[in-house]
């Protein structure tokens, strides 16, 4: 379900950017505006980007091989934090060169009319776009908060998709006030003004993206709900004496792995404590269809809190 909202976002928002793009440019062209020709730019970022995006969901759904065991699930993580690169490199970098340089070097703009009809073209568009995108997010989010749903989703495609629509509805609007500004009042370094503007608002929108990517990147722990519930479902067993640890790790926005260290009541034969492992893994699998590799491991308490003491003295010894 969750793959299908998010490439039913990417899709929406690559057809509307690539429409929106061409008719930038042809609008920029015209009238030589720098504020147009940067919001074109942004475009053609945002369709190359969703089509990374799109790349990067086809990858990740290879299946584990001998090379990487447990899938390459992750791969979406990596080219989402490729498109905030590209965000702030080309998107940004591109913009505020050309800002820039129409302040230092000023020219009245022309067929100012173009541009805002292109600009209102676009506002429709990218506002459709928009509405796609938070729809299916939120649908996904809950009763969180949006700052809180971002914050904790594991799908990185949709909310980039979201940060990216929301970017471009913010610069299309900085744009026509910009050309509005530059053309009403015949103040032409205003328009190369909107472009830095324009180029701001996409370096932050790549900040935002780039931090929250970075922890998926490196492996995020599942979601205090799903992990509560792993531990209810463990605790319901009444031979397991202790749970050492609990562990999980996003290998993908939908794939986690769950790794347990639990004490069991002693004089347990071995054929027992492997049907409560079995029991366990069905339990836990059923209610978390997206923890598909669980690891448990039966360990006295005693035992695995001298083993964790011991490799902390270790890495303190290597630190020191």
């Amino acid at each position: 379900m969750a793959a299908h909202s998010s490439r039913k976002v990417i899709l929406a928002a690559l057809a509307g950017n690539s429409l929106i793009a061409i008719t930038k440019f042809m609008a920029a062209s015209y009238s030589g505006s720098s504020a147009m020709l940067s919001e074109a730019i942004h475009s053609v970022v945002d369709t190359g980007n969703q089509g990374l995006l799109l790349y990067g969901m086809k990858r990740s759904k290879r299946p584990a091989d001998n090379k990487h065991p447990f899938g390459y699930g992750m791969e979406i993580y990596f080219w989402s934090f490729v498109v905030a690169i590209m965000v702030f490199a080309v998107g940004a970098g591109i913009s505020f060169y050309e800002g820039v340089h129409k302040v230092l070097h000023p020219e009245v703009m022309t067929n100012a009319t173009l541009n805002y009809a292109v600009l209102g073209f676009a506002m429709i568009f990218e506002g459709a776009a928009l509405y796609v995108a938070y729809k299916e997010f939120g649908k996904v989010r809950g009763k969180l908060g949006l700052l809180d749903a971002i914050q904790r989703s594991k799908d990185p495609t949709l909310f980039t998709v979201l940060f990216e629509d929301t970017a471009a509805m913010l610069g299309l609007i900085v744009a026509f006030v910009g050309i509005f500004i530059a053309h009403t009042y015949n103040i032409p370094w205003v328009d190369g003004a909107t472009s830095i503007v324009i180029a701001l608002i996409l370096a932050g929108t790549a900040t935002l993206l780039a931090y929250e990517t970075k922890g998926l990147l490196i492996g995020e722990a599942a979601s205090p709900v799903i992990v509560k519930g792993v531990y209810k479902i463990i605790e319901g067993q009444s031979e397991i004496t202790n749970i050492n640890e609990v562990r999980t790790m996003h290998l993908g926005p939908d794939d986690i792995l769950l790794a347990l260290s639990v004490d069991f009541v002693d004089q347990l034969s071995s054929e027992r404590v492997e049907a409560i492992i079995y029991e366990l893994e069905i339990q836990i699998k059923a209610q978390y269809p997206e923890i598909q590799r669980l690891f448990i491991e039966a360990q006295d308490k005693s035992h695995h809190f001298a083993s964790a003491k011991a490799d902390k003295a270790r890495r303190e010894n290597k630190e020191n």
